[in-house]
């Protein structure tokens, strides 16, 4: 089982729609273990991949501070 995203937002919406790390992958362009290591914290994505992940999801207004920071 993949570990749950940082963001508990983030975690509920791929939960409730059913959507995997492979399968966000997969929408976005990019490999699984980098979608994970995003959403996990081991990893911080660049703007364009923060836009990507969030309309890949649905997801609008997502603050870049915290979790969500991409600097």
């Amino acid at each position: 089982m993949a570990p749950d995203p940082r963001c508990t937002a983030l975690a509920a919406v791929m939960q409730k729609q059913g959507v995997t790390y492979a399968q966000l992958a997969t929408k976005i362009g990019t490999n699984e273990k980098h979608v994970t290591d995003v959403l996990t914290g081991s990893s911080r994505p660049t703007d364009a991949e923060f836009k990507a992940i969030a309309t890949a999801l649905g997801l609008t207004d997502v603050p870049h501070t915290g979790v969500h920071s991409t600097a």
